[in-house]
């Protein structure tokens, strides 16, 4: 990510205050061995965190028959693209993809805006019994129903078989409510009270004074809630079993697992040798697609990621002074 001009300001300053007193930062054998530690330390790490990725990635874009035997471990070979044309010509995990970006979106951008709104509307003194629904929101993050009472208010909600079933329930997500309120009480009160002596309600107000300031912490939290709409796929497996065509991306990744293991125990249980090598063949071309729908369920979030980051850090730690 680009630098700002201050930032770049301040390299350069602090380039010219090591030069000025570089005798003070001379480092000792200790401080040289303490390094180098550091350093294996974190590229170890740093390489167990990315080579899983990377596996799945070569795995996708080399030959298929190599990846049945398992003989690509860290150089692709055999390059090819087919496994993702393959995937875009399939019609099932192209509308799977379709329902996951639209839950995605949508389900983010109501969340963040409910969750702006009621954590300013709560750090009103004004607010109607506002204590107490404070504290209703609170509680919420500690008791659970369970999943049939769960399964069967939807159902009485007609949220079976519903695409609105991914979005309602997590328009209010109290955690993230705390977040901007903590937030939001960290901002000088002055320039609320200034705008209210122009003449400003309170929806102005959060318009055009608050909503700009907490950019910080909507990003924050919009990542909290994109990566949780993307990975989520229990509500897809328990409310959609009469609707297919609302399947996400990642209730087709569990298909295919699930695919791949039974074959797998198909194959162990003893059959024919025609039978057996179509088995074969056909758990060869499921555990491809596996990992091929992997992948791509996994590059939108590491797209996103890199330019939420500045404000994902701001936002965190600005967010967590007050309690």
């Amino acid at each position: 990510m680009a630098k700002t001009a201050q930032e770049k300001i301040d390299a350069k300053a602090e380039k010219r205050y090591y030069k000025t007193h570089k005798s003070r930062f001379k480092l000792t054998v200790g401080d040289k061995i303490f390094n180098v530690i550091n350093y294996i330390f974190f590229f170890v790490f740093t390489f167990s965190c990315v080579f899983p990725f990377y596996y799945l990635f070569i795995n996708t874009i080399s030959d298929n028959s190599l990846v049945s035997k398992g003989a690509i471990n860290f150089i692709p070979r055999g390059i090819n693209f087919d496994n993702y044309l393959s995937l875009l010509n399939a019609n099932e995990v192209g509308q799977a993809f379709i329902v996951s970006i639209g839950r995605t979106i949508l389900g983010t951008a109501l969340m963040v805006a409910a969750s702006a709104f009621v954590g300013y509307l709560v750090t009103k003194q004004q607010m109607w019994k506002r204590k107490f629904w404070y504290r209703f929101l609170v509680i919420t993050m500690y008791f659970n129903a369970g999943t049939i009472p769960w399964y069967l208010n939807m159902s009485m909600l007609g949220l079976t078989n519903n695409f609105m079933a991914y979005i309602i329930p997590g328009i209010v997500a109290p955690y993230n409510i705390i977040l901007v309120k903590t937030y939001i009480e960290s901002i000088p009160g002055e320039l609320e009270e200034s705008a209210f002596m122009d003449g400003a309600g309170y929806w102005t107000i959060f318009r055009k004074i608050i909503w700009p300031l907490c950019k910080p912490i909507l990003a924050t939290i919009a990542i909290f809630g994109a990566v949780g709409h993307w990975n989520s796929f229990t509500d897809s497996l328990i409310l959609m079993q009469g609707a297919p065509e609302l399947y996400t991306l990642q209730h087709r990744l569990y298909l295919y697992l699930t695919t791949s293991s039974n074959l797998g125990a198909l194959m162990n249980g003893g059959v024919s040798s025609t039978t057996a090598e179509a088995v074969m063949q056909t758990a060869l071309n499921a555990k491809v697609i596996k990992y091929t729908i992997s992948m791509v369920s996994i590059i939108p979030i590491l797209l996103v990621y890199p330019f939420m980051q500045r404000y994902f850090e701001k936002g965190i730690m600005l967010g967590a002074v007050k309690g």
